[in-house]
């Protein structure tokens, strides 16, 4: 299964210079969070793969403009051609804006989860805004990740944890790819490309 996961920056290359040739072959599109629903709902029109998305902290135009023809898997476990994949959007409580969560208010979401873990017997994909904690985040609250995140790896070994918000211009220690124990994680910002059942994904990601 070919994935194009995307977070946080439009990228170019599939709006202002798009062809519909650039999503040939693609079976699944995953939105991380931060970015325009028009742009969501202009990448669906092309496709016939779903388009799943969960909300980033800046989302806030998605109440009034939802991403059309678009799939919203917060908190929810959404299979596709076998493949369950786990929603959990939103970034660290810094403000007052909506989709922001206490690291509480995260593993509270998560534990309402616990039945449609327990019938699914697991995920396979996780799919975040914020990063896991101490993988990939910030140090400031407002990038920080979750420890939650960390535990769902953990327990239930998905094989890829995709989350977007840290963006490669803060720094250098943010990348792209990134291991813990048997998770492949990988931070969509803008966009990438990558086969799921790929070994290496991190040799071969677009």
């Amino acid at each position: 299964m070919k994935i194009l996961a995307m977070a946080d920056v439009e990228s170019k290359y599939f709006w202002d210079y798009f062809e519909k040739s650039k999503l040939e072959g693609i079976d699944l599109i995953i939105s991380c969070g931060d970015l325009n629903p028009n742009y969501l709902s202009f990448l669906a029109t092309f496709t016939s793969a779903p388009v799943l998305y969960v909300h980033g902290n800046h989302d806030t135009k998605y109440a009034e403009t939802p991403p059309e023809g678009c799939i919203c898997i917060e908190d929810r476990i959404y299979v596709h051609q076998g493949v369950r994949i786990l929603g959990l959007g939103g970034s660290m409580r810094y403000s007052k804006g909506d989709h922001q969560y206490t690291e509480g208010e995260m593993k509270r979401r998560v534990r309402k989860l616990w039945p449609s873990l327990c019938m699914k017997k697991g995920i396979d994909i996780l799919v975040t805004h914020a990063p896991a904690y101490g993988i990939n985040d910030g140090e400031d609250l407002p990038h920080q990740g979750y420890k939650v995140f960390d535990t769902l790896m953990q327990k239930y070994r998905p094989r890829f944890f995709i989350h977007g918000h840290v963006h490669f211009s803060y720094g250098r220690k943010h990348k792209r790819y990134q291991k813990y124990q048997e998770t492949h994680i990988i931070n969509a910002y803008r966009h990438c490309i990558f086969e799921y059942e790929d070994e290496q994904p991190e040799a071969h990601m677009i």
